[in-house]
């Protein structure tokens, strides 16, 4: 590809993270909607770019970059900004958060959010393993309020590097999703990412997220349902 950046999205899915990540950046890129309704993340056209056929995929310059994760590191490492430096001794708490964030957290919102892909068509073990990750995901968050409060500069909304960035859209989702089914969340019970939040709701990078995708005023603190102007947030 000639310049810039091109980022396979839907409205409201992990490719929000790297969406975020893009304008504070103010890295020039165009996005490519994956039409979730019609399982275009399964086609043949997108498993050439990932073969996970999940969403987002980065295509850059030096080919396409998949998992939410290696994104941004690899938009930090190649922009110099949202992690700290080589060398730098804050850059191992960021890399370990950052793990912890793509590899922990993330996947157990998956297992809340979609059972079925976990425990197969049985109602009752979705059921069971659905109560199982909401404790193991107010664990998680725990941790990471705890975190927050040893290195704050590194868990910033004000001022977010990767960990900002990809928390914000984690607290959203775990407010929104299943709906009807979320009473296990309560923001309140984690002040530092609550704060984190609401700092990162007065960013430009969100205020350009939200008009691109449709996710409310208050998206990180009082999420509502998206109204995408474009697609369908599944």
């Amino acid at each position: 590809m000639n310049g810039g950046y091109r980022l396979h999205y839907a409205p409201d899915n992990a490719s929000l993270i790297v969406r975020l990540a893009l304008e504070e950046l103010g890295a020039p890129y165009q996005t490519v909607l994956v039409d979730r309704r019609a399982r275009a993340q399964k086609s043949s056209a997108y498993l050439a770019l990932n073969p996970a056929g999940l969403i987002p995929v980065l295509e850059t310059p030096d080919g396409p970059v998949f998992e939410t994760g290696a994104i941004l590191l690899w938009l930090a490492d190649r922009h110099g900004a949202l992690v700290p430096a080589p060398g730098d001794p804050e850059r191992a708490v960021v890399l370990k958060w950052l793990f912890f964030l793509s590899n922990t957290l993330h996947p157990a919102l998956r297992m809340i959010f979609y059972p079925d892909q976990y425990a197969g068509a049985d109602r009752a073990m979705q059921a069971a393993l659905r109560a199982h990750m909401q404790g193991e995901a107010v664990r998680h968050l725990d941790m990471l309020d705890r975190a927050a409060d040893a290195h704050p500069a590194l868990f910033s909304g004000a001022a977010p590097g990767v960990i900002g960035l990809y928390l914000g859209p984690a607290l959203r989702w775990a407010a929104l999703y299943p709906a009807g089914d979320t009473d296990w969340f309560d923001l309140s019970r984690w002040p530092r990412l609550g704060a984190l939040a609401r700092d990162l709701e007065a960013r430009d990078s969100t205020r350009a997220a939200i008009a691109a995708e449709g996710l409310g005023d208050q998206p990180f603190t009082a999420p509502e349902h998206p109204d995408p102007p474009e697609g369908a947030a599944l």
